[in-house]
């Protein structure tokens, strides 16, 4: 696992100075910007950890900035460094969503604890937001509704379903969405982009639904004038949907 990185922004050089030498004896990759435009710039070429924000910079507020980057990583974990404790400092740091603040002059332990709170943070955070985008994608499936857990077992039966080659029997009751299932085995499968194609055989009289599933060539019985293909052969690399069968 990389060493975690940290931000520093300030535009004090003795305060940017003494935090990377205290932040880098400890292991932490640090980075220095004596601004916000700075401290922008240095987001836009990589993500960091943890970012230590000055709340008064010489080009922009360090509180409105705070929620400018928060906005660009919702996941990154910010403190603020102020030089003045107080009750509303601490609500204004969290309602911009600093995960802290600490107070000029700071003990160097404090800090560190706070550093590493922060750091256990930020992974904590990534970490949510894989799950739920590995969630998402393997729930995706936009036109089913339902999120409880015997929904979800059935979406996650259907992923797995969906990478075979195997016949697959779906039964419920009338209405229950027999249909969708199976359009979301087709859309989770290899064969996504080649033909879904769906008949009701329970309408259809045996006689017609053997032409209609396996075709005839011309003459075959009364009525044949032309080769018909069959729903197997246009389904080809597809999906064949028997419904009411």
């Amino acid at each position: 696992m990389p060493e975690p990185s940290i931000l520093v922004v300030d535009d004090e050089p003795e305060i940017r100075e003494g935090l990377q030498l205290l932040l880098g004896s400890e292991g932490y990759e640090v980075t220095l910007a004596d601004c916000a435009e700075t401290a922008l710039a240095r987001l836009d070429e990589r993500p960091f950890d943890v970012l230590l924000l000055d709340v008064s910079l010489p080009d922009r507020n360090g509180i409105e900035l705070n929620k400018d980057i928060r906005g660009r990583d919702p996941s990154v974990s910010i403190i603020l460094i102020t030089a003045y404790g107080s009750i509303n400092m601490a609500r204004e740091a969290f309602k911009s969503g600093a995960l802290d603040y600490i107070t000029k002059p700071w003990s160097n332990d404090e800090l560190l604890a706070q550093v590493s709170q922060a750091v256990d943070t930020r992974r904590l955070r990534e970490e949510n937001l894989q799950l739920k985008r590995a969630l998402k994608q393997r729930y995706n499936f936009p036109n089913i509704i339902g999120k409880s857990d015997k929904m979800l077992a059935v979406l996650d039966l259907v992923r797995q379903v969906a990478a075979s080659r195997s016949t697959v029997l779906i039964y419920g009751e009338s209405g229950t969405g027999k249909e969708l299932i199976a359009k979301a085995i087709h859309a989770a499968s290899p064969r996504a982009e080649r033909p879904f194609v769906p008949i009701n055989t329970g309408s259809m009289p045996v006689d017609l639904l053997e032409s209609l599933l396996f075709g005839h060539v011309r003459g075959a019985f009364t009525g044949a004038v032309a080769p018909k293909k069959g729903l197997f052969e246009v389904a080809d690399q597809g999906t064949l949907f028997l419904d009411e069968i």
